[in-house]
C-alpha cells in the first residue's frame, strides 16, 4: 500500500512540474509578445509546440504572430515577405487542424491569413479568397454563435465587403455591437486561449455612428 501511495505521489508531482513548465513558458512568451518582441515570442511558442504535441494553443500563437507581422507596416510590405510570414502561419494552422480537425480557431486564423492577401491585392486575390473567407466566418459563428471574437471579425469583414460594393453596413453594425456587448462578459477557457480584440471592434463600430 505504501509503495502504491508513493507511486501516486511521484506521478502527481511529475505531472504538476510538467504543467508548471508549460504555464511558465506560455506566460513568458505572452510577456515577450506584450513587449512587442514578436520574434522572441514566436520562437518560444514554437519550442513549446514541439513538446505540447496535443495542445493547439502554442501553434495558434505562432500563426497569429506571423499574421500580425504581415499587417505591420502593411503599405510597405512586399509579396515575398508576406509569403514568408504567410507560409509560417499556414504551417501552424495546419498543425492546429492535425491536433483538432474542427477547431474554429484554425478557421479564424485561416480567414485572417486570406484577408491579408485580399487587402494586399484585391484584384489578384479577391476572387480567389473572398468567398472562402465568408464561408469560414459562417462556419465558425455557426459552431460557436456567442463567441464575440468570431462575431466581431465576421462583422468587420462583412462591413468591409459592403463598403467595397457600395451596400449598407447597418446590418453588420448590429452584429458588431452585439459582439462588443458579449466581450464584457467573455471569459477565455484559460489565460492562454484567444481573448479577441475589443479595442479594434470599438474602433470599427465608430463607422456605425
Amino acid at each position: 500500500m505504501k509503495h502504491l501511495l508513493l507511486i501516486i505521489v511521484l506521478c502527481s508531482s511529475t505531472f504538476l512540474i510538467a504543467q508548471t513548465k508549460y504555464e511558465q513558458g506560455m506566460r513568458k512568451a505572452m510577456e515577450l509578445w506584450d513587449k512587442d518582441k514578436l520574434d522572441e515570442a514566436s520562437n518560444l511558442f514554437e519550442r513549446i509546440a514541439t513538446v505540447e504535441k496535443d495542445n493547439w494553443l502554442p501553434s495558434y500563437h505562432v500563426a497569429q504572430i506571423a499574421i500580425v507581422k504581415n499587417w505591420r507596416d502593411f503599405e510597405n510590405q512586399n509579396e515575398t515577405t508576406l509569403k514568408v510570414n504567410g507560409d509560417k502561419a499556414q504551417e501552424y494552422i495546419n498543425a492546429m487542424r492535425t491536433i483538432e480537425k474542427e477547431n474554429p480557431y484554425a478557421d479564424y486564423l485561416q480567414a485572417q491569413l486570406y484577408t491579408v492577401w485580399v487587402a494586399y491585392d484585391g484584384m489578384k486575390y479577391g476572387m480567389k479568397y473572398a468567398g472562402t473567407i465568408g464561408e469560414l466566418y459562417q462556419k465558425m459563428v455557426k459552431k460557436d454563435p456567442d463567441n464575440p471574437i468570431f462575431i466581431a471579425d465576421k462583422a468587420q469583414w462583412d462591413m468591409g465587403s459592403a463598403k467595397y460594393f457600395g451596400s449598407s453596413i447597418e446590418p453588420y453594425c448590429a452584429e458588431l455591437k452585439r459582439a462588443i456587448e458579449l466581450f464584457a462578459t467573455f471569459k477565455p477557457e484559460t489565460e492562454f486561449h484567444p481573448n479577441g480584440n475589443v479595442k479594434r471592434a470599438l474602433e470599427s463600430a465608430e463607422a456605425c455612428n
